[in-house]
Order: structure tokens, then C-alpha cells, then sequence
């Protein structure tokens, strides 16, 4: 736990330095003019560099922190360890092929008794496939070729990328929009209250503005999950991808989903009641329209 917690502390660091220096390169951290109006242009710019900086650095270490926060294992495609590892390496390498991929994914795995898969880096050509030792365990080999398949077919849809876009767009207007609304709660206190209000009314409207900001990236989280459905069903077949998620569905309970930060690399989000803000859909919708396809 300690680990996991240092390791985020350290991105949080990193990012927010990177911020903090371009800003200052950019010359675009003061968007309050003399007379003590908004320079929209000036705050459009700034807003745009600390939402786009911060989600093209987590896309850029997606990888490596998914590796230590997950502690996966990569498997040396040319010397796997064992004929477990290398049965894995070919069908992802297999599946990826059949993707269109030109450059094959990572394949990684790391142990933990959830049930759990997931794929993620900053492109197509420098991507990770990694799977969990209780995955392997409790579902049987047509079951892992549609999670494999599922997980490959987020990787050739490019979904890492369009989420960081997305992302970026969703920050920078949850930090222009916050800034507009603590100016203008400032301009009802009287002048020598109006500083702190305005530094206080930032962090609350940014708090509020990043809460239906997730909503918004939340939703679009699952509409990739059925997209990758779909995708998995083209590369490893119909019945497989059907049958990966109703083995899913059985092993629900051994997914991990304490840790909501991680969210993005579980295979299912969790309970309904909580479905608004998931990153997954609900099981049995994704089973639904898989059939109807």
C-alpha cells in the first residue's frame, strides 16, 4: 500500500512541477488584467496548459506506472519463462496481428488472486497487455481468449489516446469555468475580502466542475468497454467474447475495486448503484448487447 501511495505522491509531483514550468516558460499564469477584469484569451491558454499537460503526462507513463502499481511481470516474448508465459505471449501476439497491429503489444503478468485484465500506454506501438494470475486460474481457455481479445481491441481502437483527449478538454474547461465563476463570486465582497474569497471559490467550483467533468468521461469510459465488446468479438469470435463475459460475470466478487484511482485497469466496474460514476458498464447490459449484435 505504501508503495502504490509514494508512487502516485510522486506522479502528483512531476505533473504539477511540469505544470508550474511551462506556465512560467509560456508567460501565461496571470489572466486578471490591471483594472481587475478576465483576459479570457490569456485564461482559455492558461486553463489549456494545465488540462492537457497533466493528462499527456499520465498517458506518457500510463505504462511504467501500470507496471509498478500493478506489479507486472513482462514476459520476454523471445525467452518466456515457462509454457504458461509463452502459450500467453502467442495469443496476444496472435489476436494483435489479427488487430492490424504492426508493432506487438507488451504482455505482461502480475499475481493477484482477482480476476482482472487490462490494457494500457501511451500508443499503439508501445502499449501493455497484462493479466492477472487468478484470471488464468479460475477461467478456462476460451474464456481468456475473449478477455484477451477485449483487451487487444482497446489497444488497435487507440482508447488510451482518445480517453487523455478527452480528458484534456474536460480539465481545461473544469479549470476555465471554475476561475470565471470565483471572479465573478469575488466581485460581490467587499475589495480587501475579495482575494481570499476568490482563492477559496477556485477550489470549491474546481471541485464541483471536475465532479460532472467525470461524469462526462465516465460515461464515454463504457461506451468503450461495449466498443472493445464488439472488437473482441470480431478477433476471437462471438461465442468466446459472450462466454469470457458471463465467466466474468460468475467471478465478479474477485475483482478488486477498492482502489478507485485504478479503476481504469479492472475489467468491471463494480456494483449498479455506482454505475454513473464507473468506468465499466453493468455485466449483464454488456452480455445484452453483445447478443444483439
Amino acid at each position: 500500500m505504501f508503495k502504490r501511495i509514494s508512487l502516485f505522491i510522486l506522479t502528483n509531483i512531476l505533473v504539477l512541477t511540469t505544470i508550474m514550468i511551462v506556465l512560467s516558460l509560456l508567460g501565461v499564469n496571470n489572466y486578471i488584467g490591471a483594472g481587475g477584469n478576465i483576459m479570457f484569451g490569456q485564461l482559455l491558454v492558461f486553463s489549456a496548459v494545465i488540462g492537457f499537460t497533466g493528462s499527456f503526462m499520465s498517458l506518457a507513463i500510463s505504462r511504467w506506472m501500470a507496471k509498478k502499481l500493478m506489479g507486472v511481470k513482462v514476459i520476454n516474448p523471445d525467452n518466456p519463462g515457462s509454457a504458461y508465459e509463452r502459450d500467453l505471449v502467442e495469443r496476444v501476439h496472435r489476436l494483435s496481428r489479427a488487430a492490424g497491429l504492426t508493432v506487438m503489444p507488451e504482455v505482461g503478468l502480475y499475481n493477484s488472486p482477482e480476476v482482472n485484465a487490462f490494457a494500457t500506454g501511451p500508443s499503439k506501438r508501445r502499449s501493455l497487455v497484462a493479466v492477472s494470475s487468478g484470471l488464468l486460474e479460475n477461467m478456462d481457455d476460451d474464456a481468456v481468449e475473449g478477455v484477451l481479445a477485449h483487451e487487444v481491441a482497446h489497444v488497435a481502437n487507440g482508447d488510451m489516446v482518445t480517453m487523455t483527449l478527452l480528458q484534456g478538454v474536460i480539465n481545461t474547461f473544469v479549470v476555465f469555468l471554475s476561475r470565471i465563476a470565483a471572479w465573478a463570486v469575488a466581485q460581490l465582497v467587499d475589495e480587501d475580502k475579495a482575494m481570499i474569497v476568490h482563492f477559496i471559490a477556485i477550489f470549491v467550483f474546481q471541485i464541483a466542475f471536475s465532479i460532472l467533468g467525470s461524469i462526462v468521461v465516465m460515461a464515454y469510459s463504457r461506451y468503450r468497454e461495449f466498443h472493445a465488446d464488439r472488437g473482441g468479438a470480431d478477433l476471437a469470435g462471438k461465442d468466446k467474447m459472450l462466454h469470457a463475459l458471463e465467466s466474468l460475470r460468475a467471478h465478479v466478487n474477485r475483482v478488486d475495486t477498492r482502489q478507485e484511482s485504478l479503476a481504469t485497469m479492472k475489467i468491471s466496474g463494480g456494483k449498479k448503484k455506482k454505475l454513473l460514476f464507473s468506468t465499466h458498464p453493468d455485466i449483464d447490459e454488456r452480455i445484452r448487447r453483445l447478443q444483439a449484435k
